[in-house]
């Protein structure tokens, strides 16, 4: 029997990077995969993964998108099993003084906002269906500071702190939820970065290298299975090669 065969899994964020990732991942453990984003690589990703993918577009910051995906699921598959709640992007690169409100707005709107409604979209399906495993996708940034990053860290410290008090909520209620924090890993954003940027960014990193996308799945698989994670939750998993230890 294949690890999440007969499981309903969402993906949100799913149509590059981690991702994409975990929903490979998802579905070569046998969940039954809905594939979602905003960018429409989700269609050709849910074509690559085959019968077990289906791809839906969600702009998780849009309540009533993310009511009606909630609707379509309980109607379509009768309820959810597994949430990778990932959609998120980075930002603006400025100080804090010159950070201008909209870009601001923007990054909390899909990183705190979005994160929030699709887990409580998939907190009352799992309600309805006796329970369920949730991982978010926090960051590294939401324990260290970054300069110049102010609203992304901001959006990851509230990952953190949303995946810990959903956690104690639901704890009783056979839900568990927790987070995986990856350091920087080699999405394909930094696919045409200049190889001195690769190299010192690598260069922070203890382990000498950046994580992959790969990586970060096979911890977050591991934290969505009860078999192996039953008794994990409100756990924030960090991913960085060591960065963060000293």
């Amino acid at each position: 029997m294949e690890r999440f065969e007969n499981k309903i899994a969402l993906v949100t964020g799913a149509g590059s990077g981690i991702g994409r990732a975990i929903a490979t991942r998802l579905v070569a453990d046998g969940a039954r995969v809905i594939v979602t984003d905003v960018s429409g690589r989700q269609y050709e990703l849910a074509t690559e993964l085959g019968d077990r993918a289906t791809a839906r577009h969600l702009d998780v910051a849009d309540e009533a998108d993310v009511r009606a995906t909630e609707e379509w699921i309980r109607t379509e598959f009768g309820g959810l099993d597994l949430l990778a709640n990932n959609a998120g992007i980075g930002g603006a690169t400025q100080p804090l003084h010159e950070y201008p409100v909209q870009a601001f707005d923007e990054v909390l709107a899909i990183n705190v906002r979005g994160t929030y409604l699709v887990l409580q979209a998939g907190v009352r399906l799992m309600l309805e269906s006796g329970g369920g495993a949730v991982v978010n996708t926090a960051s590294i940034g939401g324990f260290r500071a970054t300069p110049l990053n102010s609203a992304y860290i901001v959006s990851k410290g509230a990952s953190v702190m949303m995946t810990r008090v959903a956690a104690l909520e639901y704890a009783t209620q056979a839900i568990r939820v927790n987070a995986v924090a990856p350091g920087v890993t080699h999405t394909p954003i930094l696919d045409n970065a200049p190889a001195d940027q690769l190299e010192m960014l690598a260069g922070q990193v203890p382990q000498g290298r950046l994580g992959t996308p790969q990586e970060i799945a096979n911890v977050a698989a591991f934290l969505l299975d009860d078999a192996e994670a039953g008794h994990v939750t409100g756990q924030i998993w960090v991913i960085d090669g060591g960065r963060s230890a000293g």
